[in-house]
Order: C-alpha cells, then structure tokens, then sequence
C-alpha cells in the first residue's frame, strides 16, 4: 500500500510541511509494525505513476481530490474510492451520483457494482467471515 503526502515533494524532509514527519511516517510505521505492507509518504504528484506501472496494490491519499484525480484519469469507468476512518465500510463509484445522466438510461453500472462488491469484501473481512 502506497501511501500519498501532503504537502508538494512529500514535505521534503519538512521544509515544505511538517505533516509527513510528525504524522505520516508515525501512521506507516504503525501500519507496519501490524503486519500491512504501507510505504510512504510519496509525493502526490508522482505517486499514481508508480501505482499504474504496478509498484502498489492500492494507494490512500490524504484527501479526497487527491486520489479523486488519478481515479479519474485512469479508472473513471471502474473505479472505486473507500473512505477510511469510518464505523463502516464505505465505497463509492468514482464518478459520483452522476444526476447529470439520472433517467437517461446511459448510466454504466459497472462502477455502482465494482463499489458495492468491494464494500462487502470490507464487511466481510472486518467481521471476520
């Protein structure tokens, strides 16, 4: 799991941002200490490049537009974004509620599917089952 920085350049060892010393590295650490194969923080701008090419199974962003542009780019037809940090599995097609296309019958379902799969994988594996 690759994991996005923050600020430009991943923070540059904190002359552009604090936040990937005093809280990401800390969150990759402890993902790894529990076993999770997390590497990071890369730098946002580059970090899809590395996915695409095959480098990373998944990447979690720090906000939602930063992953949302790559989504788009490469996987707007099937796509699926996860929200983390929730009570429950959340999962949504990239493109979102698309109410420009509502009763136009030229809705793709294969994101709407490909989301709603993934969530019960997540329910599934959090229970236990």
């Amino acid at each position: 799991i690759a994991v996005a920085g923050l600020n430009p350049h991943a923070g540059e060892g904190g002359t552009m941002g604090r936040e990937e010393i005093d809280a990401i590295a800390p969150g990759i650490d402890r993902a790894k200490a529990e076993g999770i194969d997390a590497r990071g923080p890369y730098p946002a701008d580059t970090i899809f490049l590395a996915a695409k090419r095959g480098d990373f199974d998944a990447v979690v962003t720090m906000y939602h537009d930063q992953g949302q542009i790559a989504m788009k780019l490469m996987g707007f037809d099937r796509g699926v974004t996860v929200l983390g940090g929730l009570p429950v599995p959340v999962a949504t097609c990239a493109h979102g509620t698309a109410y420009d296309i509502v009763g136009r019958n030229v809705a793709n379902p294969v994101p709407l599917s490909n989301a709603f799969d993934l969530a019960v994988e997540m329910a599934a594996r959090a229970s236990g089952r």
